[in-house]
């Protein structure tokens, strides 16, 4: 038996710290989600505390011994920030290296260099695609927005022709391509193999990206045409440095984790080793704390020193990379103190109780709740760990393909029509200078696409694979 079938028969065995019903789960399920929707769009409280306190009302509603249900938060939360705390930390130390020691300003002066008049909406998907790997969204916006606001006002092209195509970039690998947050806390949540869902996020996010960058930029163009708004063309990190790092060793760096993580997937499926030798040295190199240490410390040499950094301006980037994390990683561990907290209280059974009664596919069923909590909060994050601890036990049953499909479905539903309660929709608004309904047609329209292209795809290659 292996490891993953042990883990899933424990967790069959034990017993819910709650004896209601369906109705009364039910009913606990909506009352902890209301109250956290409720303290993060009527109170502004952040979603760290909204999640905690969600979480105990949960098991207050669903008759379960309160030090219980303290109980069932903590350990969620401390195993959710020992499974992916370090990872976004490090994701977080190699995009600040990326940003600061003007690696990204490379790439992307690089490909602009290459691409010329109906190529720039493709070469600014691009852009944002590779940069967006190590990136959080909110960081990559920052840091890609003066890029887009300069190459429409030098080119004299459309504001929306060139800055859809680098939000769709951005937005597609924060949803759907691991070390992101998100899809890290959805794959623990189900068990899912990392590399096989990083290696089916990338053939989802494609034709994804093309769709809601490119092709429905040449659409929004025509729909909102404004101009670029001068207040916003601020200087780029690097403009102050002398020297940067090469495209090509940037690029290499940018991409490592990436490569040795999908080695690991490629390395079980290919290679048939009696020994394992070989897949016990690629689960090594490929595990993704592995991945991630192996470029923040390649990146230190070919990021930090071409730009000439020196010890103590390497260790102050690594210090201010982490600073800024600490919020979400507050919010992913409360998540993962949630989704145990309905785990524990039985609600996870109810639900695949409930469905086998339904027509509706798994994956399907996890977009829609996805969805329905994304439009609620407003934050994607918050989405993808709740609806992934109420649909984790659907994967039980799953084949290692159709988990990875499950986490996707999750991360696709996520991104559904971001709003008036998400920070995203307002620092779009602003950095474009947009009215609220042109932010409505443009951004959210996009997002929309996103969700339902990647989630039309998850459901597509669930019946050809």
């Amino acid at each position: 038996m292996t490891r993953l079938s042990v883990e899933m028969l424990a967790a069959d065995t034990v017993e819910p710290i709650t004896s209601a019903g369906h109705a009364q789960l039910g009913i606990a399920v909506l009352a902890g989600i209301a109250v956290i929707v409720l303290l993060i769009t009527k109170f502004k409280l952040h979603a760290f505390l909204a999640l905690t306190i969600g979480s105990l009302a949960l098991g207050a509603a669903a008759g379960a011994p309160l030090d219980k249900v303290i109980t069932s938060f903590t350990t969620g939360l401390g195993s959710t920030v020992a499974s992916v705390g370090v990872l976004i930390a490090l994701g977080a130390t190699l995009g600040k290296l990326l940003a600061d020691s003007g690696g990204a300003d490379q790439i992307v002066d690089t490909i602009l260099a290459r691409a010329k008049g109906r190529a720039m909406p493709w070469a600014m998907v691009l852009i944002a695609s590779v940069i967006g790997l190590p990136l959080f969204f909110e960081v990559g916006i920052v840091l890609l927005i003066p890029v887009v606001l300069m190459v429409a006002k030098r080119g004299n092209y459309s504001l929306m022709r060139i800055g859809i195509p680098a939000l769709a970039g951005l937005s597609v690998m924060h949803g759907l391509i691991p070390p992101h947050p998100g899809p890290l806390v959805a794959i623990d949540a189900v068990k899912a193999n990392l590399g096989v869902t990083l290696a089916l996020g990338v053939l989802v996010a494609v034709p994804t990206v093309v769709i809601a960058g490119p092709l429905f930029s040449k659409v929004a163009a025509r729909w909102v045409d404004v101009p670029v708004p001068d207040r916003m063309i601020q200087p780029r990190p690097s403009e102050e440095l002398q020297r940067r790092p090469g495209f090509g060793p940037t690029l290499a760096t940018v991409l490592l984790p990436v490569v040795l993580m999908l080695s690991k997937a490629l390395v079980d499926i290919v290679v048939d080793d009696p020994a394992k030798t070989v897949q016990r040295v690629f689960d090594v190199i490929g595990s993704p704390l592995i991945a991630l240490l192996a470029a923040v410390l390649v990146g230190i040499f070919t990021l930090g020193r071409p730009a000439g950094f020196s010890k103590q301006r390497i260790s102050q980037t690594v210090e201010k990379g982490l600073m800024p994390i600490a919020g979400i990683l507050l919010i992913v561990g409360a998540g993962g103190g949630f989704k145990q907290t309905l785990i524990d209280c039985g609600v996870g059974q109810m639900i695949l109780d409930i469905s086998k009664d339904w027509s509706i596919p798994a994956l399907l069923l996890a977009w829609l709740i996805a969805v329905a909590i994304r439009l609620a909060t407003g934050s994607a994050t918050v989405a993808t760990v709740s609806a992934a601890g109420l649909v984790a036990p659907l994967a039980a049953d799953m084949s290692t393909t159709h988990a990875a499909l499950l986490v996707l479905a999750i991360g696709a539903g996520s991104l559904f029509f971001s709003h008036v309660n998400d920070a995203g929709f307002w620092l779009v608004k602003e950095y474009f200078g947009l009215s609220v309904g042109q932010t409505v047609k443009t951004w959210s329209v996009m997002e929309t696409i996103i969700s339902v292209v990647a989630g039309g795809l998850v459901l597509l290659l669930s019946l050809v694979i």
